[in-house]
Formats: C-alpha cells, structure tokens, sequence
C-alpha cells in the first residue's frame, strides 16, 4: 500500500517546464475566452441575419455554457479515473474541429449544437487544466499561476468582444469571426502534444515508477514515496464517485465552492453576453466607446487582481471582493435613472473588480481536494456554475424586457449578496495547502 511523506516546501524552484506547463494552459484559457466571448459579439448581427428569436438568441448564448456543464462533470470524473493527460491534449481536438465547423453553421440548430460540443471540450479544460497546472506548480507560485489562467481567459473575452464592436459584422463575416476560434484551439493542440502525465495522480493509482520518471526528467525532483499500489483512502474515492466529494470531510468544500463560484460567474456572463443590450438601456451615448472602456478595466482588474490573490489569503480575498461587487451593483440599480456618466461609476467599479475577484476561480477549486478527488471536484464545481451562468445568461435579457435595468442589477446584487454570506461562513483558508503530494526537491 502506498505511503506518502509530504515535506514542508517553502522554496520550490520555478523550472522550465514550469513555464511550458504553463504556457500551455495559458493558451487554453486565452482560447476558452475567445469562444465563449465570441458568441456575445456577433449575437447582434446573427440576430438580424438568421431571424433569431428571444428563445433562440438566449440558447445560443447560454450554449457553451450549457456544454461546459456537461463536460465539466463528465470528463472532471474521467480525469480522476484515467488520469489528466489524455483529456488536457484530446479536449482541444474537439474544439478545434467544432470551432471551424461553425463557419458552415447557418442554421440555428446546428450552431447550437457545435456550441454545445466546444463546450463540452472546455469543460475537459476547466477540469483539468488547472488540476494538472496545481499539481505540476510549486507551491509558493501556485496563486499567482493558477490566477494568471483567468487573465489570459480574460484577454481572449476582450479581444472577441473589441472585434465584434469595431468590425462591421454581417451573416458571413460573424460566422467567420465564430470559426477563427479554431486557430488559438489548434495551436493549443500542438503546443501540447508530449505532455506527460500528473506524477501526483499516478502516485494515487500506485504508479510510482512511473511518477519517478517524470519528476526526474521534466522537474529534476524526487518522490519521497514508497509503495506498490494504491491507498485505501485512494480506493474507496474512487469507489464512490462523486458522491465522495459530499462525504465527511468533503461536504462543506464542496457546498461552498459550488455557491462561491455559481454567485461569482451568474452576473459576470450575463451582463457581459448582454453588454450592448444592458449600455442601450442605460441610454449610454457611443455604446460602443463605452463597451471598450469597460472591457480595458476588465482587463485592467485581471493584471492588478493577481496581486491580492498571491499575497492575500483565499479567504479574506474572496469575502471582500464579493461585498465590493454587491455595493457596485446595488449602486447600479439605485442609479438607474441617474445619468449615463453616473451609472458608469458603479459599472466600471464592478468591471474591475470582478476581473481581479475571478481570478480566484481557478486558484481555489484545486485546493479543496485531494489528489484522487482533485479533478473530479475541480469539474463538478465548474459544471455547477456553468448552469448559474447558463440561467443568468437565459433570463437577463428576459428581465431586462419585463422589468428593465434597476430592476434587473437589483436582483444579480441579490446573488453577489448570497456569494457574501456564504464565503463568510463558510470560505476555508487554502492558500498553504499541498497539491503535489509526495514529492521533495
């Protein structure tokens, strides 16, 4: 039975595969932001071209998000049963081929079903991208890398957003836009091609050798493991599924980390999927001027929110960002009627913030589980809040029909309230936690 002494690390050093690791996912994320933020940007031209419907201008945009879902939890579980490295190069064939597809995708089914399929890639992504990036980073680095996954998401958000609002956009030209996410995917593909295997997870499954090899060759460190097989604790996970991840021990993680996450994203995709319907309705002047503003402090409050989630505690980061977000909204609401440069306040405040406070959504979720439930819990809380992203996606512009702009931020306030509360019951402090299980330098 496999016996693993962990060791106090405090200075890891940073290698070159490291870096490759981490550029790798770095591009992922970039491509994940671009074709999730595609859609948003092109939604306005589709609509006219393709004669879309509420129904269907909703579907399409919550599509990805409905795919991640179902990716996220399906394929979270697979990477803990077959291991990270298959799922973080395959995922990105899927992608790819989807992406390109959507050039051809005149009819509004058939997008939606290739939205569907590179969602479901993604969630392979969001479950294992930061899983395998957790269990390969030293420790000291963990916060700032990990966070580093949401600026480059972030990057690749703006740059679909800022081409859809300068580009002129008809029915060829946004179906074009929607299949250049094939080439940031396609070079993901490549760039990951000889990936080797978590050394932590073969260490769980009982292959220690294996495990050896790698750190030696891709870290230069050693495994101060001895073993010939699994654990018991590693067995009986395993056993159980997801249903593990609501065990002692595991319950209050995981309750918190689906409604942290759930509260977090639920007004981000929503009101960025909708940002020229929500500008409109504040009567902003040059919508257009102002779509790019905020998402330059969207990109802004990504670089500079890395700081707090490096220094900072994962608690008090978390607890005080969601109370910033609340007041930012609720001030929205409140300022509804004021003047479009007083509404711009709060929004930009919000924009900036939530950027920074994001970044902790990759950071957090891989340092809830151990290594046998690291994939699987690190999937299911992303699938989880996919479908809040999903719902808030469906129903703001709904909301903004029937009960307009005040209204509708009082509401996602009231969400942000609820990601308050929560995290101060319930947020635990991760920020020293081991995620590379067995290994010394």
């Amino acid at each position: 039975m496999a016996t693993l002494t962990v060791e106090p690390r405090t200075e890891e050093p940073l290698k070159g595969f490291h870096l490759r690791i981490t550029a790798t996912t770095f591009g992922a994320n970039f491509s994940d932001g671009y074709a999730l933020g595609i859609i948003g940007a092109v939604l306005p031209a589709l609509t006219a071209s393709m004669h879309l419907s509420g129904w269907w201008q909703g579907l399409l945009g919550a599509s990805a998000l409905i795919g991640l879902f179902f990716g996220s939890i399906v394929l979270g579980w697979v990477g803990d049963l077959i291991g990270r490295q298959k799922l973080y190069i395959y995922n990105f064939a899927l992608i790819t081929v989807a992406s390109a597809l959507q050039l051809w995708a005149h009819d509004p089914l058939l997008l939606f079903v290739l939205r569907l399929l590179i969602g479901f890639g993604l969630g392979a992504d969001y479950a294992v991208g930061p899983t395998l990036l957790a269990e390969f980073a030293p420790r000291r680095l963990r916060g700032v890398l990990l966070g580093s996954l949401t600026v480059l998401w972030t990057v690749g958000y703006v740059v679909a957003n800022i081409l859809g609002s300068y580009l002129s956009l008809d029915d060829g030209s946004s179906h074009l836009l929607l299949a250049s996410a094939a080439l940031p995917a396609a070079l993901v593909l490549l760039l990951r091609i000889g990936t080797p295997e978590s050394p932590s997870w073969l260490v769980s499954q009982g292959r220690i050798e294996e495990a050896r090899a790698i750190a030696r060759r891709f870290l230069g460190a050693e495994l101060d493991v001895e073993a010939d097989g699994p654990t018991g604790a590693d067995k009986e996970r395993k056993a159980a599924g997801y249903g593990q991840l609501f065990a002692r021990g595991q319950r209050r993680n995981t309750w918190f980390g689906v409604l942290f996450y759930s509260a977090q994203v639920l007004p981000y995709f929503a009101i960025y999927t909708f940002m020229g319907t929500i500008l409109s309705a504040m009567q902003v002047s040059d919508a257009d001027t102002q779509n790019l503003l905020l998402n330059l402090f969207l990109l802004l409050g990504g670089v500079v929110g890395l700081w707090p989630t490096q220094r900072m505690g994962r608690r008090p980061f978390t607890i005080i960002s969601f109370g910033i977000l609340t007041v930012a909204l609720a001030a929205l609401a409140v300022l509804a009627d004021a003047s479009p440069l007083a509404m711009m306040i709060p929004f930009v405040i919000y924009t900036f913030v939530m950027a920074g406070a994001s970044n902790i959504t990759q950071v957090y979720p891989p340092e809830l589980y151990p290594t046998a439930l690291r994939s699987s819990g690190v999937g299911f809380l992303c699938g989880t809040s996919r479908v809040a992203a999903a719902i808030g996606t469906f129903v703001l512009p709904v909301s903004l029909d029937h009960l307009g702009v005040t209204w509708s931020m009082a509401w996602l306030a009231g969400v942000l309230l609820l990601g308050t509360v929560i995290s101060i019951a319930w947020a635990p402090e991760t920020k020293d936690s081991v995620t590379t299980e067995g290994w010394h330098h």
